[in-house]
């Protein structure tokens, strides 16, 4: 009973466990007993002290199966606390570091180092740079230009400068006569008092080639210089693609007057008898516009007014290779342009459209002494892209016009291209770029200007 007793007091504090310590009734099971008592009593001491690294020991008379697990259980809650407890020590510490990173870049954008404070206050006054953050060319600076039309420039929010910003070396204006004014609109409906030929084009015109030829100490012949809209590109001209829209005949004189302040300061392409003098602005007259007043020397007496010739004409393949079937196989109709008694009557587009008054259909009377342009819808002299693919024998078309136009040195134009879906419009741009068409006629400038015009080839 001694034995039992001591096994008692030794588990004194876990009463719980004395149920595993049975009543011996003999000296050899009394001693049995304490041995078993000592031997669980020294494995739970191993247990407690080796892995949970507490010094406490605890005295037990007997322990189950079911405390082990108990124990063991416990064991693994502290560690997983403890383990939670050190994921929230390393995440705050992280927490710090990029605090304290936001903070740095913070305090670079609000307090900047050296090379940034002179960045930023390059040419102010008082700072480095002072009068140097500026050029007197810088109109159109950082702009590249791109062959691309402007379609209906006017149309557009702001005119001319949007297609000068987008980099668009070509722009287009409809011009009507009344009581001898020159008015820009696409129809009569459109037109304004206000919206001339001179006040959306010629004025800005000659005010932007002004400022990119200016008059210094250092360039003291402003007015010689001929430098183009794009400071990138200074030798680039701008094309201004006039659009007759009343007669052709009562239209010209007043459209060779209205360009007289640029003739003035020399911004014209023009042709001297021999060769062409290239000029900030090359004009070029489409619409009604009569082919026999723009050869006229006693009408275009300084010869810089331009024809749109008819591209339609001019399909050239390989040797031996003969035009394929144009879609819509009626010639198209050339002729006088028909006059009306006073510009009043000539209220709407009565002659025959670009490329037809009082033209020739020989190709060979187009050239550069007296046409820029070689135009033609796509929609008529190609035809309807059909389930989004060109055929053969539409691409044979396009090379023969391209190679017909380029080969007497004029500049190939597309008019009337699909616009929907975008997919197709995007194609068909793709695809003439990569035909080698000299310009894009478009009315999407920002899509239009993305455009790699680097990839150009010739099949034949």
């Amino acid at each position: 009973m001694s034995t039992r007793r001591e096994c008692q007091d030794k588990s004194s504090s876990q009463s719980e466990m004395q149920s595993d310590c049975p009543d011996p009734d003999s000296t050899s099971a009394a001693l049995l007993l304490r041995s078993d008592c000592e031997k669980r009593w020294q494995w739970k001491e191993h247990l407690i002290n080796g892995q949970r690294g507490q010094g406490r020991r605890r005295w037990s008379s007997a322990m189950s199966d079911h405390e082990i697990s108990d124990d063991k259980a416990m064991w693994a809650k502290g560690r997983s606390r403890k383990c939670l407890r050190l994921g929230r020590a390393d995440c705050a510490r992280r927490g710090l570091i990029q605090l304290f990173s936001v903070l740095g870049g913070l305090l670079i954008v609000f307090v900047p180092d050296g090379i940034h404070r002179i960045l930023d206050k390059w040419g102010q006054i008082g700072h480095n740079g002072e009068g140097l953050a500026s050029w007197p060319t810088d109109f159109s600076r950082g702009i590249l230009p791109v062959p691309c039309h402007s379609h209906n420039d006017y149309w557009r929010l702001v005119p001319l400068y949007s297609a000068i910003e987008a980099g668009c070396i070509s722009v287009e204006a409809d011009v009507w006569l009344f009581n001898e004014e020159l008015y820009v609109g696409h129809s009569l409906a459109s037109l304004t008092p206000n919206r001339t030929l001179a006040s959306l084009y010629i004025d800005p015109l000659l005010d932007i080639l002004q400022k990119q030829n200016p008059t210094t100490s250092f360039h003291p012949n402003g007015n010689i210089t001929r430098h183009g809209v794009f400071d990138t590109v200074p030798e680039q001209s701008l094309t201004l693609l006039i659009d007759f829209k009343t007669s052709g005949a009562l239209l010209f004189p007043h459209v060779v007057s209205a360009l007289q302040p640029l003739r003035a300061r020399n911004y014209l392409t023009r042709y001297d008898g021999k060769k062409i003098i290239d000029g900030p602005i090359t004009v070029v007259g489409t619409g009604n516009t009569p082919f026999n007043l723009v050869t006229s020397e006693s009408a275009n007496t300084h010869a810089d007014i331009f024809f749109d010739a008819p591209l339609e004409i001019m399909w050239e393949g390989p040797p031996g290779k003969k035009a394929p079937q144009r879609p819509h196989p009626e010639p198209p109709v050339y002729g006088a342009d028909i006059e009306a008694s006073n510009p009043e009557e000539a209220s709407s587009s009565n002659g025959l459209g670009q490329g037809k008054s009082n033209s020739s259909t020989d190709p060979s009377a187009y050239t550069t002494a007296n046409s820029f342009y070689a135009s033609v819808s796509f929609a008529q002299a190609v035809g309807h892209v059909q389930r989004g693919q060109i055929s053969d024998e539409q691409m044979d078309l396009i090379r023969g016009h391209i190679k017909g136009a380029q080969s007497r040195g004029l500049k190939a134009r597309y008019w009337e291209l699909p616009f929907w879906p975008i997919s197709l419009r995007n194609y068909v741009w793709d695809v003439l770029v990569k035909e080698g068409v000299d310009l894009l006629n478009v009315d999407d400038l920002k899509d239009a200007t993305k455009r790699d015009w680097s990839v150009k080839h010739s099949w034949w």
